[in-house]
């Protein structure tokens, strides 16, 4: 089916809207931001509208000849049955929740699976690796993947550790997006770890993932394909040498999604330019391992930080990340020489192609 026309359903949740959101969404004058990979959406303000990932995906669908719409969960379990009905011959996933909870974003793509249901991006087991950044942290380390000394810690019981040393940084073991990680995550006593870890478990409800704090530049590695064919994407670094001094170089809430704070406005991502050769294999090298030791599909980001010493350790991975033209995904596949539709038409090929190859070896498998 590849190369011609199919129905495509871009597969979306949203939570929590308030009805003023809802009208505006409704007369067509508004809609939720697009949040990053994992981020809880904010109402749409009243300012010029900038078009969401989801609308941006929709219009390169058309672009490429396909027929394209809309199924959205709202977390009810009519909208699962609807899905159920779904006869679309591909899903694009977009998806991050299920009724605001980030841990169920795995059980969305299981349902898809138990409907026979296609889909681009990551499957289940992919996603629930990923989230869950202690036992992500454990399968590095299996595969020689160099990622900090971590501990995790939930209501007084401490659930691993390594001999770790400050400074340290503390976040959400199970949150992504950023979420619980501000200038405060960083720690350089025990006093201050304490306070942090209680924050993060009454705040989140989350294991508090205690990790050696790595100085050093961020540089984020798209990743497109699966298993043997993947290939990663020009290196992508957020610039964050001009924090104000005291304040932690880290990709934190801020950083990453709020528009008018000065720690958003002083930091800028762009493709990295000023890596030697070396640097730049051992960074894409790496990147790919993560990859595929967490079984990602079609398309992923992995987090890095490259030392002064030059050593890259693996900070997290993320299955279907942000794929707004204006965010590091679609900055680091322009940089290959793809367009924003050819992007797209990519990752749809990467999807179909694995269910094709499948429905071959099944066959084959029969005769």
């Amino acid at each position: 089916m590849i190369g011609t026309k199919m129905k495509i359903a871009l597969l979306y949740d949203l939570w929590n809207e308030d009805p003023a959101a809802a009208a505006l969404k409704e007369a067509g004058e508004g809609g939720r931001p697009s949040n990053g990979n994992g981020c809880k959406r904010k109402p749409a303000k009243k300012v010029k509208k900038e078009k969401t990932d989801r609308e941006e995906i929709f219009d390169a669908l058309e672009k490429l000849g396909h027929e394209p719409y809309n199924i959205e969960l709202d977390g009810r379990p009519q909208s699962l049955h609807a899905l159920a009905k779904c006869d679309a011959d591909l899903i694009f996933n977009l998806t991050e929740s299920f009724g605001g909870d980030d841990t169920r974003e795995m059980n969305v793509v299981a349902y898809l699976d138990l409907l026979g249901l296609r889909y681009t991006g990551a499957g289940p087991h992919a996603i629930f690796l990923s989230q869950d950044k202690a036992i992500a942290k454990k399968i590095f380390a299996f595969h020689g993947i160099k990622t900090p000394y971590f501990a995790s810690s939930y209501r007084g019981r401490i659930e691993h550790a390594h001999d770790i040393s400050f400074p340290l940084i503390v976040k959400p073991s199970w949150e992504d997006g950023s979420i619980g990680i501000d200038a405060g995550s960083v720690v350089k006593n025990v006093k201050e770890l304490m306070e942090r870890v209680e924050y993060i478990q009454d705040e989140f409800d989350s294991p508090a993932l205690i990790e050696e704090y790595i100085e050093g530049r961020e540089v984020y590695a798209g990743v497109l394909g699966s298993y043997e064919r993947a290939q990663v994407l020009p290196l992508v670094e957020l610039d964050l040498s001009r924090l104000p001094e005291g304040t932690p170089k880290i990709a934190s809430y801020d950083v990453k999604f709020e528009k008018n704070t000065e720690a958003y406005k002083l930091t800028k991502s762009a493709i990295a330019e000023d890596l030697d050769e070396e640097t730049r294999r051992r960074l894409s090298d790496t990147a790919l391992a993560a990859y595929r030791a967490l079984k990602l599909r079609d398309y992923g980001r992995v987090d890095m930080r490259l030392a002064p010493n030059g050593e890259v350790y693996v900070i997290e991975a993320n299955p279907n990340p942000w794929l707004a033209s204006r965010q590091e995904f679609a900055m680091a596949a322009k940089a290959a020489g793809l367009s924003y539709t050819e992007m797209i038409g990519t990752i749809l090929d990467l999807a179909m192609s694995r269910y094709l190859n499948a429905s071959l070896v099944n066959a084959a498998a029969m005769h």
